[in-house]
């Protein structure tokens, strides 16, 4: 019999990629969602099973988890983090589950400004005190932010506008982080206890990444570089949440220092194949970010 595994979160950005993934390599797929939508539909026509469930309601994840061998944990960056890897953490005790793989970030982190880096942080410790098996994944910041809605009309006005100064990261797509999920749920033995970072391929400022963005979508964009305070004062006009909002100004003040930099080769060693670059995602995403 395949492997049984449980991926939460299965309509966002990872978990979809993740259930996807994962029935690729022939894994039997129970995907959690809130709600039966159009969403979780394409999933079923993928060939996963679907149950509606809610991290915060434990015995939805205790149901979900029945007869479950993995499972994936994701949150967004949100409150909640904490009582929701509690819940987690106790329901695949309950269940017998042999793993978990979860997805924190690259700045997780104790001593963070940010309150999503500080829960993230503390959200690995409960998972390892639970005694669990687990895998950490800590990848840094998404290529589908640029597609958010705080990032893209500046976009496809040619513009690529971060607080970041000349800070530098490796930005990394969720299709490359839903196939180290898979690989990692079918097979997670010999990196139980580990810490994984993932990143893409190459490590860049904004000015190479505008750069390397005007390339790929034929016209001409620009880095604009902000004061962290006014970035964050023109996402709360936006109407972004105040949670994300109080992250950015923590963690892009942190990533100015460093905190995101680096790059490795963890999803090529892991799945067999290099994770995308900035250029590719661009294009594979040019209908959107090129539209008028």
């Amino acid at each position: 019999m395949p492997r049984k595994i449980l991926i939460t979160g299965a309509t966002g950005d990872t978990g979809r990629a993740a259930v996807r993934s994962s029935i690729d390599l022939g894994l039997d797929v129970r995907a959690m969602v809130h709600k039966q939508d159009a969403r979780s539909e394409a999933l079923e026509k993928l060939g996963a099973e679907v149950v509606v469930g809610d991290l915060q309601e434990i015995d939805t994840v205790r149901t979900a988890m029945e007869g479950v061998d993995a499972a994936y944990f994701v949150w967004p960056v949100a409150p909640g983090l904490l009582s929701a890897a509690v819940n987690f953490a106790q329901a695949a005790k309950e269940a017998g589950v042999e793993t978990i793989v979860n997805l924190s970030q690259r700045s997780a982190d104790r001593h963070s400004k940010s309150e999503s880096c500080r829960d993230t942080f503390i959200a690995e410790q409960v998972f390892d005190w639970s005694g669990v098996p687990v895998i950490h994944l800590r990848p840094t910041y998404f290529l589908e932010w640029l597609l958010y809605p705080w990032q893209l009309p500046y976009l496809r006005q040619g513009v690529l506008r971060m607080p970041v100064g000349k800070g530098r990261h490796s930005p990394i797509a969720a299709d490359d982080q839903g196939r180290v999920i898979a690989a990692l749920l079918k097979d997670p033995a010999a990196h139980i206890g580990k810490t994984i970072p993932l990143s893409g391929p190459v490590e860049m400022d904004h000015e190479q990444m505008a750069a390397e963005l005007s390339e790929a979508l034929g016209r001409k964009i620009i880095f604009q570089d902000l004061p962290v305070d006014e970035y964050c004062a023109s996402l709360a006009a936006m109407g972004v949440p105040a949670y994300i909002v109080q992250h950015f100004g923590g963690a892009m003040e942190e990533y100015q220092h460093g905190a995101m930099s680096g790059a490795d080769n963890n999803v090529e060693l892991l799945t067999g194949k290099r994770s995308m670059t900035v250029g590719e995602f661009a294009r594979a995403h040019a209908d959107v970010l090129n539209a008028v």
